[in-house]
């Protein structure tokens, strides 16, 4: 059986490759693997939220399935008083995630391997939680993140998602409003959907 991004140990040969990316204003440079999602290039759902995201400077973020970085690397840009807690159940996308914040000289983040919120101190709260969640994983792994990322939020905190139309826009958004008090659609680009939901 072929290697899924969300399996914790790839046994995919590596096949590293480096390039550099504008994403929210910052140049930012990558180190990809195979076995990692996205492995070419940051992909269009993910740049879709990070350029519609809003992070205070001081916020406490959890980057929720953040793959080699892009988007929570991007948020420790944006939280440049806060700090951002990255988490991944796929270890091969950990290190390449810690590597890439070292390359890029950004140190307010911690970077934890994780099946969801496993590795998390059970008290840890958060001003917003960020994710590009792993569809192929099923419904239940995406109502899953849903579910503990309002747990984990504090009061007038907010989630982040991508999710395409075609891959389940509408029920997510059904998931998203039986939770939080209140959800909106911020953007819509190319049958991407970024959803804003409000604790």
């Amino acid at each position: 059986m072929s290697d899924h991004y969300y399996t914790s140990r790839p046994t995919t040969a590596h096949a590293r490759r480096n390039w550099e990316a504008e994403l929210h204003g910052y140049k930012l440079r990558f180190v990809s693997d195979a076995g990692v999602f996205a492995k070419g290039g940051v992909d269009y759902g993910s740049r879709t939220l990070i350029e519609a995201m809003e992070i205070p400077a001081s916020a406490e973020v959890l980057d929720v399935g953040c793959g080699y970085g892009p988007i929570g690397l991007t948020a420790a840009k944006l939280a440049s008083q806060g700090h951002v807690t990255m988490i991944d159940v796929n270890g091969r996308a950990v290190e390449l995630a810690r590597e890439n914040a070292q390359n890029n000289k950004v140190d307010n983040v911690t970077i934890l391997e994780s099946d969801l919120f496993a590795a998390l101190d059970s008290t840890a709260k958060f001003d917003v939680v960020l994710t590009n969640p792993p569809i192929r994983a099923g419904k239940e792994v995406v109502h899953a993140i849903f579910e503990g990322a309002y747990e984990r939020l504090r009061s007038g905190g907010s989630l982040w998602i991508v999710i395409q139309k075609k891959q389940g826009a509408p029920s997510a958004k059904q998931k998203l409003e039986s939770l939080f008090t209140q959800v909106e659609e911020v953007t819509k680009d190319k049958g991407y959907r970024i959803y804003r939901a409000i604790k």
